[in-house]
């Protein structure tokens, strides 16, 4: 199992730094249209006929992020004001959240719901792993180890289904935010083949990221049969 994790760690850490690099590039090849990360978002937003979403600027790098709970487009300083490949692939890709939200897309409103549940479920695997490793004696003297498996098992079988259900909602928002880039004149033919390639390494973070969740509970199902 080990061995397996530091696959996927290392595999995620190939696909993130493939990603910053092809982001890197491309925010330094300006857009045919000129606008800002900005404007794009506002634009997209305008032609879907969606107000009620506020673009604003948080701060960090690849911070952005669409928040359905307070409808907020939030771009980072260098997609918010950048007039690059780059910018316009990441303003419109969060959009394209926007867009599934006033739409109801049932899967980000599944995945919205399924919040709540991933934040508990990390709290547990975080207190069993502390508890297991500096009270492991008197920690199985209140619970049994299978109870300890089963619980984990549920906590993993909850982390997992979220990072599966993000998989088409983001693979969605890019497919909306592509469309919309061609069909608005934003991007041209060979800066639109880019956006489309730097979108596609961003989603593979999200793979990367549920085939490891996968891996994980399927090791702690493994475990918890092994001990039957």
């Amino acid at each position: 199992m080990i061995v397996i994790l530091i696959v996927f760690m290392l595999a995620g850490f190939l696909v993130q730094a493939r990603l910053k690099s092809k982001f890197n590039a491309y925010s330094k090849i300006p857009i045919a249209s000129g606008l800002s990360g900005k404007e794009v978002a506002e634009k997209m937003l305008a032609d879907y006929g969606i107000t009620s979403v506020t673009v604003q600027s948080v701060p960090g790098k690849l911070t952005d992020h669409y928040n359905p709970a307070d409808k907020t487009v939030n771009l980072s300083p260098e997609v918010y004001g950048g007039r690059s490949i780059s910018a316009a692939a990441v303003a419109s890709h969060e959009c394209g959240h926007a867009v599934q939200h006033a739409t109801a897309y049932k899967w980000l409103g599944l995945r919205s719901k399924m919040v709540p549940a991933v934040n508990i479920s990390n709290k547990v695997i975080n207190v069993l792993f502390i508890a297991m490793i500096f009270g492991a004696f008197m920690f199985e003297s209140f619970i049994s180890i299978d109870a300890i498996i089963i619980t984990l098992i549920v906590a993993q079988g909850a982390i997992t289904a979220f990072t599966l259900v993000t998989l088409p909602v983001e693979y969605d928002a890019s497919n909306r935010a592509l469309a919309w880039l061609r069909t608005a004149h934003i991007t041209g033919q060979e800066e639109h083949a880019k956006a489309e390639e730097a979108l596609k390494w961003a989603a593979r973070t999200y793979l990367v990221a549920a085939l490891a969740a996968v891996t994980t509970l399927a090791y702690y199902i493994m475990m918890l049969l092994g001990r039957d």
